[in-house]
């Protein structure tokens, strides 16, 4: 009897969480949305399109993403534009609040919207790839960031003309990184119009037309009530630990964990720790341009001060280890882009803890090796 009581309870709390979610995604009531805040990287990709499909596959009246960012990694982009390009629901794409902005990356996903809307106050553009990682300025690099730019420029101009925008526009924020603000943005016929706020956006979009396959088909909004969905755990951890400071402060933290492991061995907590915390600051940091000279550094700072505990130098290892991982810190994310690359008061502050720790570590050694003599 107990067990059908369990299953009762089980079927009418499936059912009704059903009722919920047809109401939410699977009537014409609801629009669903999702906020893009911050650099577009993979993680931010999944999520998007993951709701688009879900939007598509519930038959929802259209889809709306809320965007702010300074751009992003090229292949989480085209992954976001492909989803749009091929959505058979119609993809709003809103830069707001005022303040906001759609730049590089987040430039071109507007542009594959089916209406490119702004609120006043913001900007769009400044879309010009930037070499990612190493290289230098000789020929053959100069030659590969042509190749790169006139893809791009490919690339934008083909978005544009999809979808009946400024192709000429989409070529100049490419190739001159011209950005441009809300009102500007709509007299070169770039967004489809302005909105206040979110009610302002649904009573312009009421009755525009689109296309699909071409059939024109209307939209209808003035019943809509907007439902976002937000990322799951997973996707709010691997999105948080891709930012380049909270990835590199766990790498700290791995090194640390795991040095003091080594020059304590049987603590066995600080290590766990210590590897739990590299094996994620790995997994931010596989989103990330690596400069591979940095990483060795900062590898070569460790060995530097494992061997500090093992050969009796004086601290000239230690500041040796310090001196390097510095430098590693320093170029390992190497980009033009400033949202990609960790903050020099992070590094500053990460290699002096360390250097605190360090020395509290060789103080605690020397007092261990030094009681066996006693």
């Amino acid at each position: 009897m107990k067990k059908i009581y369990l299953y009762s309870l089980v079927s009418i709390f499936m059912g009704i969480f059903s009722g919920i979610a047809q109401d939410s995604w699977g009537n014409g009531a609801a629009l669903p949305a999702v906020r893009i805040r911050g650099v577009i990287n993979p993680v931010l990709a999944e999520f998007v399109t993951t709701a688009l499909d879900a939007a598509n596959r519930n038959q929802a009246p259209a889809f709306l993403i809320e965007l702010d960012t300074p751009g992003g990694l090229d292949q989480a982009m085209r992954r976001i534009i492909q989803g749009l390009l091929n959505s058979p629901a119609p993809v709003i794409v809103y830069v707001s609040p005022s303040g906001s902005r759609a730049a590089s990356a987040g430039a071109l996903i507007a542009l594959a919207a089916d209406f490119a809307v702004m609120a006043p106050g913001t900007n769009i553009g400044a879309a010009r790839p930037v070499r990612l990682g190493g290289g230098g300025e000789g020929k053959e690099d100069a030659a590969l960031m042509d190749k790169v730019v006139q893809d791009a420029v490919a690339y934008a101009r083909g978005i544009a003309q999809q979808r009946g925008r400024n192709a000429q526009w989409a070529e100049d924020i490419v190739r001159r990184s011209v950005s441009t603000p809300a009102e500007e943005a709509l007299e070169l016929k770039v967004i489809d119009f302005i909105a206040e706020d979110q009610e302002d956006l649904l009573r312009l979009l009421d009755g525009r037309r689109y296309l699909r396959k071409g059939e024109e088909k209307r939209l209808e909004t003035s019943a809509l009530q907007v439902v976002y969905q937000e990322m799951g755990w997973r996707q709010q951890i691997l999105n948080t630990i891709s930012d380049p400071n909270v990835a590199y402060m766990l790498l700290m933290l791995g090194i640390l964990g795991i040095f003091f492991e080594i020059s304590q061995p049987g603590a066995i907590f600080p290590g766990a720790i210590g590897a739990i915390a590299l094996l994620l600051s790995f997994l931010g940091f596989q989103t990330l341009p690596i400069n591979y000279v940095g990483a060795l550094l900062i590898l070569l700072g460790i060995v530097l001060f494992v061997l500090e505990v093992k050969v009796t130098s004086y601290g000239m290892l230690t500041i040796g280890g310090l001196a390097s991982m510095t430098f590693g810190s320093l170029i390992l994310i190497e980009t033009a882009e400033p949202y990609l690359q960790i903050s020099r008061a992070v590094i500053l502050a990460a290699v002096a803890v360390t250097a605190v720790f360090l020395l509290l570590v060789l103080f605690f050694v020397v007092r261990t090796q030094r009681a066996r003599f006693i």
